[in-house]
């Protein structure tokens, strides 16, 4: 398994990206469009938390920004007629805690927003998602509570000191689990001194 990538960001397309390492062995990587809108100019280095899906007739190396999203990208494909690229444009309209919020509420609808989810496919995804969301990611959605816009307003500090999110997002949502009630400045503390720790 192939679960995390760094290297150099070669080119760019629709819907993937060639992630060169340091060996010079150049990945082709399957990408959300929110992911692709967020990346550094060309040449830059990129850090990806990856999945490898095995097919028959095929490998698919697929990248994401967070742990949380490649978990949610592995529970949304093992959903009958839900393939990576249906997986990922899920994900491009929808963030994980977004896509629990939406499964929780059972809004259908909201799920049809996403190119190539209809309404039969979208009743099955709440239902399917209803548990498999709640018991493999395990997780009151942040959204869900005050710790919501705390997580979003650090997060946007965070990356404007120079964090990548595939590198504060994770450590930001394990602070918050912790401890749900941080303010803002409180939180920032916190992660940033898990960050230094960390390096």
């Amino acid at each position: 398994m192939i679960a995390w990538l760094e290297g150099r960001l070669e080119h760019v397309s629709d819907p993937s990206i060639i992630v060169v390492t340091d060996g010079g062995v150049g990945y082709e990587v399957e990408v959300t469009a929110r992911l692709r809108q967020s990346l550094p100019d060309r040449g830059q280095r990129v850090q990806l938390y990856t999945t490898l899906l095995v097919r028959e007739d095929m490998l698919r190396l697929c990248g994401f920004q967070t742990m949380e999203e490649r978990a949610v990208f592995d529970i949304l494909t093992s959903v009958p007629k839900v393939g990576p690229r249906l997986g990922l444009a899920v994900l491009s309209v929808y963030r994980p805690a977004e896509l629990r919020r939406i499964v929780a509420d059972g809004d259908t609808v909201a799920l049809t927003a996403v190119s190539g989810i209809g309404k039969r496919l979208a009743e099955t995804l709440v239902r399917e998602l209803s548990y498999k969301l709640k018991v493999e990611v395990g997780a009151e959605p942040l959204a869900a509570s005050g710790a919501g816009s705390v997580y979003h307003s650090v997060l946007d500090g965070l990356k404007g000191l120079g964090y990548a999110e595939s590198e504060c997002g994770s450590v930001l949502q394990e602070i918050l689990r912790a401890e749900p009630d941080l303010d803002v400045p409180s939180a920032l503390r916190r992660a940033l001194q898990e960050l230094g720790r960390r390096k």
